[in-house]
Formats: structure tokens, sequence, C-alpha cells
């Protein structure tokens, strides 16, 4: 399937107001009614979307050198902690991380009803936030304590930084157990109560790319509302797991590394997120836009939720093995059947909202606000004939 066009080619398209854009919804009947090779010569760009919890998500934030100079070892930002041993006046505040005075699981469950992602949503707001921190003196840096209530304006550099974000699929969750059980995937009922799943699919950015052909260094991405960047790819990213013969992973499989300016975001799209008897996350909305390069490309952004597939997983540990597999169509369909009994299916993350990053980043494209960034170093795959 020789190559059709090229980056350039494409991008030249955006500037003059040319390009064929679509969504990642859209293209699945554009290549059912035209077939791969016509949509591939008609389309130039497909855009995907996803708006879900990513606890693996935090900022780089710099708050300015005081006077005299403090050397700041301890960090709270609205009395969430975040690591200073980053380098005088620079920390990185995770999105998880939970209130300093957050009584945990200690009253089981636990609210945690204020953490690192409500922080980042308070400054993507606008919110003025109380900085304290904490250094222990040195000739160089004397201070020992500065407090102040800032906003983002006032922060020199805020830089979303997530090192584990997007995956390229996940488990559906269920809980075989005779009690209710609480996780990362929400709250589970015993006896197989409910199924929760958490992917935009047929719209998810990763399912639409299953080999990373256009995902990699440099390639430009929506993040948090804003333009922002894939810098490598994400912590726990395995390209080997088991695919099905189109190339889409049965399960979790690739992650991506991503980077925007914190001070270009939308509250719509940074969102601080709390789960009952887990702890504290973030809702972040990211969309990548695929380059149509050849007919292959039209075929992997023309997968469709009933050509996706994951495993229904037990989170209670009581069964270790995946109980069974199901498509994308039959969550969505709002319950599943397992083992013959009816489930009621609940989404974590929100299809409505993807649609709408999709639109948006397509909206973007189309008026030549936004050129595609050709990576210059792809993620790690594995090779087809490999391929479990």
């Amino acid at each position: 399937m020789g190559k059709y066009k090229t980056y350039a080619e494409i991008n030249e398209k955006i500037r003059n107001g040319k390009a064929v854009v679509v969504t990642a919804e859209d293209m699945v009947g554009i290549v059912k009614s035209k077939g791969a090779a016509k949509a591939a010569k008609e389309v130039d760009v497909v855009t995907t979307g996803t708006f879900a919890p990513m606890c693996s998500s935090g900022a780089f934030i710099n708050f300015g050198h005081t006077s005299p100079p403090i050397k700041a070892s301890k960090v709270w930002l609205n009395n969430v902690p975040a690591y200073g041993g980053v380098a005088a006046v620079d920390l990185y505040l995770g999105a998880t991380e939970p209130a300093a005075d957050d009584p945990l699981n200690k009253v089981h469950p636990g609210a945690f009803e204020y953490g690192g992602g409500h922080v980042l949503e308070d400054l993507v707001s606008g919110k003025q936030i109380h900085l304290r921190a904490e250094g222990y003196g040195t000739d160089c840096y004397p201070k020992r304590a500065f407090e102040k209530d800032v906003t983002l304006k006032d922060l020199p550099y805020a830089v979303m930084c997530n090192p584990r974000n997007c995956y390229q699929n996940y488990n559906c969750a269920v809980n075989v157990s005779k009690k209710i059980i609480y996780t990362y995937m929400g709250a589970l009922k015993p006896n197989l109560g409910n199924a929760n799943y958490c992917s935009a699919g047929q719209l998810s950015p990763m399912l639409n790319d299953p080999y990373y052909r256009t995902l990699g260094l440099g390639t430009r991405i929506f993040l948090g509302g804003a333009q922002g960047f894939i810098t490598w790819h994400g912590s726990q990213h395995r390209p080997d797991a088991a695919r099905l013969a189109a190339g889409t992973p049965r399960t979790p499989a690739g992650t991506l590394m991503l980077m925007g300016d914190l001070k270009q975001m939308s509250p719509r799209w940074v969102m601080g997120a709390s789960i009952l008897g887990y702890g504290c996350s973030l809702m972040l909305g990211v969309g990548i836009p695929i380059p149509i390069l050849d007919e292959e490309m039209a075929l992997f952004t023309s997968v469709s939720d009933k050509d996706i597939v994951t495993q229904v997983k037990d989170y209670s540990f009581t069964r270790p093995e995946p109980i069974c597999e199901i498509s994308y169509a039959e969550l969505r369909s709002g319950s599943i059947t397992v083992e013959g009994k009816e489930i009621p299916t609940v989404p974590l993350s929100s299809y409505s909202r993807a649609k709408e990053i999709a639109e948006i980043l397509k909206d973007w494209i189309q008026k030549g606000d936004f050129l595609l960034g050709e990576p210059q170093n792809m993620l790690p795959t594995v090779p087809r004939a490999g391929v479990k």
C-alpha cells in the first residue's frame, strides 16, 4: 500500500484551506461506502478524542525566586504536597496527590474530595491558590519559609507533563465477590452487579493507529483545550499485547507521555476527579489528528466499536484470569451478558466529550490554526509478523 501523501503535502493543504478533515466516527462510514483506497485519496486527516480519568498526570511549575531566595524542599499548593526535589523554586505537582490533611481511607470509603487534579483545575480556571514552601537554608538560599496566594498568571512557568496517558484499550472491570469494592475503575457492586469500562472506543486516539505509525516525539495534539505534544511513549507501554487481525489490541497496550502549556488550557478539559474509596485523579481531554498517508491508515481509522474488544476482568482478585472478551459496541449498548447474567455497563470516559474534542480539532485544522507535527522518534512497536 504505497504512500499517497506526505506530512508536508497535507500541511500545505491545511495552510491553503483545502485539507479534507473528518472525525474517526465519520471515517467508519466513509470507508464502508467508498472503500479504503478511495477514502485514502480523498481524506487527509482523521481526528480522534478521549475524555477520561488519567491518573499519571501532573505539572512542572516554577513559582519565581523570592527575596532573599529560597531552595524549596517542601511545597504545598492549597495544602496538596508537591515534589520540591527538582531545584530551587521548581516543583512537580501530581494529579493523584491528596491534600495533606485528607483522612484517606481511615473512614472507608474515603471521599478524596481535593487533590492535585483539583489544584490543576483551579489554576486553569484562574482561581487563586495558596502556595506554601519550606527550605532548609543555605548560604545562597537563606530563606527558610515562604507563603503567597498566586494565580496561574503569576507563575513564571507551568507546563503539564504526563508520564502515562491515553491507554490503548483498557479492561472492563467487574466484581464477582460478595461485597462491594472501590477501585480506580469506580465502585463495583458484588455478584457481577455492574461492569465499568474506560475508553472512547472508535474515537480513541491509539485505537485509530494501532501500530503507532503516526505517533511519536513531536506529534502535535489537542491537550486540555490547548495544543500540546507527544514527547515519548508512556510508562507501562506494552506494544506486544495480544491483538486482533486488524491490529487493535485485546488488552491494555500502548501509552503516551504528553506535554503542553498549562496556561493555554481550559477547565472544560482539565477537571479534578474524586474516585470514592480510591483517591484523587484528573479528568483530561486529549485529541490526536491521524494523517491518512495511505490505504492502510484509512483502514486503521475506520475501526468501529464492534471491531474493538476488551477483557472482562474481576477486580476482587477472586478470578485471576479474564472472564470473557467483549466488544465496545456491546459495552456502549448499556449492558453486557457475562456467564448468562445481564449486567449494566458504566463508562468512566465520556463519548460525547470525546466527540466534541474530535470536532474541535477538526475545526482547528480546517481553519489552518493547527498543522500536523511529523514525529521525529517513533513509539516502540512490534513487527507485524510477531503480533500474537
